[in-house]
């Protein structure tokens, strides 16, 4: 029974791997776990489920991340996995990791605060310019290039750049 679980365990960490190294199809430089879109991944009686939460509900890329899912689990020889849509608890940007953070300012994208949510709501927060750092930003629009960025503008560089919404 013990090499049992050891096989079952084996499996979810390669469908874990696998599903990891998916892209977002709207910031190619993150991935779903980079993202914390990636929230599970469960193997019961040798099949496999994993779970994902869309940072917006409605998120266009759902369905091409749940693809892409697939097609990674199928090149590692993981066939018919379910992949599973989790709405509650909402996603939220303190679930993205630090590595995540760090490939969106590189990629030119300021990246949202941690804990930050709430402030935002409130128009508290402040954003760092992702070129040249300055915190002497303002928003430009709160509609960016895709629902979960905003068009924000630094007044020392004067460059238009996007901020990743908090939530």
């Amino acid at each position: 029974m013990v090499s049992a679980a050891v096989d079952l365990d084996a499996l979810r960490q390669r469908a874990w791997a696998a599903a990891a190294t998916v892209v977002d199809p709207e910031i190619p430089v993150l991935t779903i776990a980079d993202l914390g879109v990636l929230r599970d991944v469960t193997v019961k009686d040798s099949h496999v489920e994993v779970a994902i939460t869309p940072t917006y509900s409605g998120c266009p890329a759902m369905n091409m991340i749940a693809l892409e899912i697939e097609l990674a689990l199928a090149r590692e020889g993981i066939a018919g996995a379910k992949i599973t849509t989790v709405l509650s608890p909402a996603w939220t940007t303190d679930w993205m990791s630090d590595d995540g953070r760090r490939k969106l300012k590189d990629y030119g994208i300021a990246p949202p605060v941690s804990g930050g949510g709430r402030r935002a709501l409130f128009g508290e927060q402040q954003v760092a310019c992702p070129q040249c750092g300055s915190i002497a930003t303002t928003v430009l629009s709160e509609f960016g290039s895709t629902s979960c960025k905003a068009l924000w503008r630094c007044l020392d560089c004067r460059e238009p750049f996007d901020y990743f919404k908090c939530h």
